[in-house]
């Protein structure tokens, strides 16, 4: 049975953590559990089980430390040696030896984060010896710009095979990536010093995007001769919010006059802090200004909005382009258009 939680000074991290959970609204609970690892929510669900009773005064006093240490003005710093302590005040020695161990190694949180930091030419060597469908799973749990350049290195009939179990492929069992991801670390990582499953015509568009033009050209028709109605798809799709880096300050300046800007406003809530200052570089002081208080102003914003405001941009971007108002470039050394 749960024993009632007495003594305020006594509270351990976790439990200060999981009375915190246990104060918050549902929606932002569930925010904050989908930012967890599964075993972290575990970890927080068994303890916020056995709280017990919690008097009042003991939340207050918690949420007062926490609001004194987010608003101090001393700066926190986050390196390996805090971190490490960190740990240590919670965990054995020996587990965090291997976390750090783990953090320490090729950059990522996960195995599959470490993978995607890998040299691109390392990685399509080892990856060329490889079933079609092991490469197709390990390119779909790197990021595609990474995995662009790993395709673009693979001979191109083993590629195509790849892309298209990507096209077919279905959820991955638990055992399957676990059993992958064991032999990677076993086999690979090793010699070397861990989803909602993205949809993989998604998938597809964004590695392509991340070619160059040659190489997306070749396999792009390749794929029409095998399934057209993916590719088409995947034509589709080339193009993101995050894919604005492509123009430049005169298109974005354009872009700017054309677009709405409460729209705006949402869609850089959840744009890499690239977007954001591709845009306000382009704007004066006085609406950069603007737009961050407008941005500051609205709160938390869900992210069916701000998607469904990215691609009002994006359109725009793309009727601009069509209409031959703004140049969207390929990003890369050479000056082709995507549209």
């Amino acid at each position: 049975m749960a024993k009632s939680v007495e003594n305020y000074y006594n509270l351990t991290g976790p439990q200060k953590a999981a009375i915190l959970m246990m104060s918050l609204t549902e929606e932002h609970v569930s925010k904050i559990m989908s930012l967890l690892e599964d075993e972290e929510i575990r970890e927080l669900s068994v303890v916020m089980a056995s709280l017990g009773s919690i008097p009042s005064e003991t939340v207050e006093k918690l949420f007062l430390e926490f609001a004194s240490s987010i608003s101090g003005p001393s700066t926190m710093i986050g390196n390996y040696e805090n971190t490490e302590r960190l740990l240590l005040k919670t965990l054995p020695k020996d587990r965090v030896a291997s976390i750090m161990e783990e953090i320490r190694g090729p950059a990522g949180r996960t195995m599959w984060d470490k993978l995607g930091n890998i040299n691109e030419q390392v990685l399509a060597n080892y990856l060329k010896n490889e079933y079609p469908q092991t490469v197709a799973v390990i390119l779909s749990k790197i990021k595609p710009d990474h995995s662009a350049r790993v395709l673009a290195l693979l001979p191109e009939s083993f590629a195509m095979d790849v892309i298209m179990r990507l096209l077919r492929m279905e959820a991955i069992q638990k055992d399957v990536l676990d059993g992958l991801e064991q032999t990677l670390r076993t086999e690979f990582m090793n010699n070397l010093a861990r989803t909602t499953r993205q949809d993989s015509h998604e998938l597809i568009a964004e590695m392509f995007n991340n070619m160059d033009r040659n190489a997306e050209s070749r396999f792009m028709a390749a794929l029409e001769e095998r399934n057209r109605e993916s590719a088409e798809r995947i034509k589709s799709l080339m193009f993101t919010f995050e894919d604005l880096t492509r123009l430049d300050s005169l298109g974005i300046q354009v872009l700017l006059r054309n677009v709405d800007k409460e729209k705006l406003s949402i869609a850089l809530k959840g744009a890499s802090d690239v977007i954001k200052d591709l845009f306000f570089k382009n704007m004066s002081e006085r609406a950069g200004k603007m737009m961050k208080e407008d941005m500051e102003a609205l709160g938390p914003v869900r992210l069916r909005d701000v998607d469904d405001a990215q691609a009002v941009i994006v359109q725009a971007a793309k009727d601009l382009a069509n209409n031959g108002e703004i140049t969207i470039s390929e990003g890369g050394s050479q000056d082709e258009l995507i549209y």
